[in-house]
């Protein structure tokens, strides 16, 4: 999916992939398959919904405040700040907590959210106007942002950058390294005519 536009085809064929990977899960995966003759998509899919609504159905005020957010993402006034605080908030405070800790995981994977994120917010800015018209696109944003913080290979931010933004940069970086350093090269240089006029 490098080279192409994100697709539905796409993020099922790519699910599927997954699902025929030899992991622990999808072991457990085959072995129900084989026991219920049902395919092992629907019962991942279903795991994963059952699991939520499991976890809601629990949590009567976790399901309340899931719900007001949800309808406050599709109606609500300030809608977009909301989305970003929730894209922004949880991040930068899991991201103080890696450079804390001593592991470097948890490190490599925030900077990974906040390459994304950065690479999201450029190609929004840019097609701010057609996006207004997309009924309920703060909602698929705020859900998007949400997948990009699931941890792991699965996680959004795993399959955004290793799919998309660490190929494009490998390709070009030898230009961008040129292009910032043009661009230093400007800003010392205009920094250093503007001190000297002021101390003139």
């Amino acid at each position: 999916m490098s080279n192409q536009a994100v697709t539905l085809a796409g993020i099922r064929d790519w699910f599927r992939t997954k699902l025929r990977e030899e992991n622990f899960a999808t072991n457990l995966l085959v072995k129900a398959e084989t026991k219920t003759k049902v395919n092992r998509e629907y019962i991942a899919l279903d795991l994963k919904l059952e699991t939520i609504k499991d976890e809601l159905v629990k949590n009567p005020k976790l399901a309340c405040v899931v719900g007001f957010i949800a309808l406050y993402l599709v109606v609500g006034w300030g809608n977009d700040f909301l989305c970003n605080l929730i894209g922004f908030l949880y991040p930068a405070y899991a991201s103080v907590k890696a450079i804390e800790s001593s592991h470097s995981d948890d490190d490599t994977k925030w900077l990974m959210y906040w390459c994304v994120y950065a690479f999201f917010g450029i190609l929004e800015f840019f097609s701010d106007q057609l996006l207004f018209w997309i009924p309920l696109y703060t909602l698929s944003k705020c859900m998007f942002l949400l997948w990009l913080m699931v941890p792991g290979s699965n996680g959004g931010t795993h399959v955004v950058y290793h799919k998309l933004i660490r190929p494009f940069v490998l390709k070009h970086q030898s230009s961008i390294d040129a292009a910032a350093d043009k661009a230093k090269d400007k800003f010392n240089k205009i920094s250093k005519e503007l001190l000297s006029e002021k101390q003139q």
